[in-house]
């Protein structure tokens, strides 16, 4: 059990900050992390490798992401885990071994760098680097600190007896086959419009993905794509916009990790009627928009950038209260303040280029932006 003294009731500590403290490698707080593929990790003795947590504001509480890595030619020791997790490729190819809470099922797959896949609850995993010359780099991501809140006992999570759970049988093909649309969980969007929602467990390489769809309403021409992870509540979804351009700034809830597989840019972030906070982003950077902050991405790069946004629990999904005027929780190019702009365009012209952002979308709220090819 963890020793919470008094912490967790005079001060706004969670039972997951106490446990995250005790293992004794380095935790990586603020608004961003530049770089999760060089960022410092130290040795995690029970997990048998070098790792690190990253707690950024607006993560607290609610959402886990850690990093770890395998040295080249290696296979880390199995461990097993109650819950969900959605683990992202940094750098590397290797292989998962996934092996069900009865030990009677199993399932191995490979992966790749930009790679995305979800381990179900109670199983073991174990992870194994294919290449001899260069380490792999993993990002975690789950609900861990809203199940230690309720149990407050890392050990329920880690060394449970369960054995009940079959969720490796029973599914129709190859678990961790490729996504599929999934009609029964499309949804209609703030303007509208039907989404499809692919539904699958592993996802190749996100870098690549092209199955997206025109998500119109935020700007910029861009696409994105909805994803669902089966018998599960973890979902994510990823957004692809062109270069020179930059989208709608809006606000939801807490606990939404964003990394980045390709691109050059910086984000925005912002409280309203507060001061702004810059982000820069490259391939492998992280942050999190904390809840009800404003936050706004802009593509200073030569090619479409990506973004991917690890989703927290549904509860969080709810819109932040209302703005004093027509956008609620987004703001259209015509009301954004005018600073915006121009850090976007002194941004391009600090690298000798020029703005793609139609003009006419500064002057019409319902400007419609011509759909950007999938490059």
């Amino acid at each position: 059990m963890l020793d919470f003294g008094k912490s967790t009731y005079t001060n706004k500590v969670y039972p997951y900050d106490i446990w995250m403290e005790s293992i004794g490698i380095p935790i990586h707080r603020g608004y961003f992390v530049e770089d999760l593929r060089t960022v410092e990790l130290g040795w995690w003795d029970e997990r048998r490798c070098m790792a690190a947590f990253i707690q950024l504001m607006g993560q607290e509480g609610v959402s886990e992401a850690r990093v770890t890595e395998i040295p080249p030619g290696e296979t880390l020791p199995a461990w097993r885990f109650a819950l969900d997790e959605v683990v992202y490729v940094l750098e590397g190819r290797g292989l998962t071994n996934v092996t069900a809470p009865d030990g009677q099922a199993r399932k191995t797959f490979e992966w790749q760098k930009h790679s995305m896949f979800l381990i179900p609850q109670h199983t073991s995993r174990q992870f194994s680097n294919m290449q001899g010359d260069r380490p792999v780099r993993l990002l975690h991501y789950s609900y861990l600190p809203m199940a230690l809140s309720i149990i407050q006992d890392p050990d329920f999570f880690f060394s449970s007896s369960y054995t009940s759970w079959n969720g490796l049988a029973g599914l129709e093909g190859e678990f961790y086959s490729e996504a599929r649309i999934a009609p029964e969980f499309g949804f209609m969007d703030m303007k509208g419009t039907r989404r499809n929602v692919w539904y699958g467990n592993f996802f190749p390489d996100m870098r690549a993905w092209d199955k997206l769809e025109a998500l119109g309403f935020r700007g910029a021409g861009g696409r994105s794509v909805q994803i669902q992870f089966p018998r599960s509540q973890m979902s994510c979804h990823m957004s692809v916009f062109p270069a020179r351009t930059y989208k709608k700034a809006h606000r939801h809830g807490p606990g939404r990790v964003i990394v980045i597989p390709a691109g050059e840019g910086y984000s925005v972030m912002w409280q309203e009627g507060q001061e702004k906070v810059v982000v820069p982003w490259r391939e492998a950077s992280v942050f999190v928009p904390p809840e009800k902050w404003f936050h706004q991405h802009f593509n200073v790069g030569a090619t479409p950038a990506r973004y991917l946004a690890l989703h927290p629990l549904k509860q969080f999904y709810g819109h932040a209260e209302k703005v004093e005027d027509r956008a609620k929780d987004q703001i259209e190019y015509p009301d954004e303040e005018p600073w915006i702009r121009a850090r976007f365009e002194d941004e391009l012209a600090r690298r000798n280029i020029t703005s793609l952002m139609p003009q006419e979308a500064y002057r019409d709220r319902d400007f419609e932006f011509a759909l950007a090819a999938v490059v």
